[in-house]
């Protein structure tokens, strides 16, 4: 089994720990996306695992086999750079085989191996083009090639869409989805890009300053987020987020009263409490008006308009409010509006630890 298991691992630098306690185990065949803010620690965890950076502390196991004080070459593992890494002078074809001829490959079966990579990644035509004359599309295709060609036990794919314009990156994330799903080759895919993250992953492990916060399938973590930070860090637009309290059996959440989490019953509790912007009822300013009747009273800022989707910023007397609509949402500037939470879409959160409570 091609597993890659983190076990305690630590990478300082210093003082500064990179890596702490980073405990993370990416299965046999899995696309496990490393997603976080920039210097979380993602990238210095591909690194370690690849061998290119020494574990401080813990441990890493491939296949079983623990090969945190093995040189690279012996990991079997391919890594795809966010910068492509490509040799200008060479030609593609050149690029992808480089690595095999390096390990003593036979030309005949170099070239062979080199051909079905690029059958598969659909860049078969290029083989002869040098890196200049690709587009990027075509130059992260080469690079996924070259790191095909040599069959690893783990891909480390290090925000390889990032330096391409968003149409590219969109259809490239397709690319490497349905290439693992052929290949069936465990992967760790980091990136920064959220909805990256949540599209290509089959689990989602969340970063934060060089430890993990929550790892989990992509819709649990946008449903059920296990912190204030992920809960904050993964959608767009954030979550709105207010200090909340239990009163009388009720959650008062900035503007929102409704009926706290299953367990949360007891009054005065010091908590945040966190509100996803396509969870806001938008209704008529008078409460009656609403579907729960709790509707508060709240004046449109500003009104942005993203194909498919409206982001309205309103104000109430005391709190901002976010919300997510359709084409249909288009209130004026200066209108007033209702605002009011869908029933069981609050997310409430120690106010101390983060934690997610309920």
């Amino acid at each position: 089994m091609a597993e890659l298991r983190f076990e305690a691992v630590t990478k300082r630098y210093g003082a500064v720990d990179a890596l702490r306690g980073f405990d993370i185990v990416a299965g046999d065949g899995e696309l496990l996306a490393l997603v976080g803010p920039s210097g979380s620690g993602k990238t210095t965890a591909l690194r370690v695992a690849a061998g290119l950076e020494d574990a401080t502390e813990g441990s890493v196991w491939i296949r079983g086999r623990d090969v945190t004080h093995e040189p690279p070459a012996k990991r079997n593992v391919s890594m795809v750079f966010q910068g492509f890494a490509l040799f200008p002078h060479l030609k593609a074809g050149d690029n992808i085989g480089f690595g095999l001829r390096a390990r003593g490959v036979p030309r005949d079966e170099a070239a062979g191996r080199v051909r079905a990579a690029a059958e598969v990644v659909g860049c078969a035509e290029l083989l002869e083009r040098r890196p200049h004359e690709l587009s990027g599309g075509e130059r992260q295709r080469v690079a996924l090639a070259r790191s095909l060609v040599r069959e690893p036990d783990v891909f480390l794919l290090d925000e390889p869409l990032s330096n391409l314009d968003p149409q590219l990156r969109a259809q490239m994330r397709g690319e490497i989805r349905r290439l693992h799903d052929r290949v069936g080759a465990t992967m760790i895919h980091v990136t920064h890009d959220q909805v990256e993250a949540l599209t290509l992953g089959d689990r989602v492990a969340v970063m934060r300053d060089g430890a993990i916060q929550q790892v989990a399938k992509p819709d649990e973590i946008y449903r059920r987020p296990a912190n204030r930070f992920v809960a904050t860090f993964v959608g767009s637009p954030a979550m709105n987020m207010y200090a909340g309290t239990i009163q009388d059996g009720r959650l008062h959440a900035g503007p929102f009263v409704t009926d706290p989490p299953a367990g949360l019953a007891a009054d005065g509790a010091r908590l945040e409490a966190g509100v996803r912007p396509e969870d806001v009822i938008v209704s008529p300013p008078d409460p009656a008006g609403s579907p729960t009747g709790r509707a508060a009273a709240a004046h449109v800022l500003l009104v942005e308009v993203a194909g498919g989707d409206t982001f309205v910023h309103l104000s109430t007397d005391r709190h901002a409010v976010v919300v997510r609509g359709g084409p249909d949402l288009r209130p004026a500037v200066g209108e007033t509006l209702g605002v009011d939470v869908r029933p069981g879409r609050v997310h409430v959160f120690d106010a101390d630890s983060g934690a997610r409570l309920g």
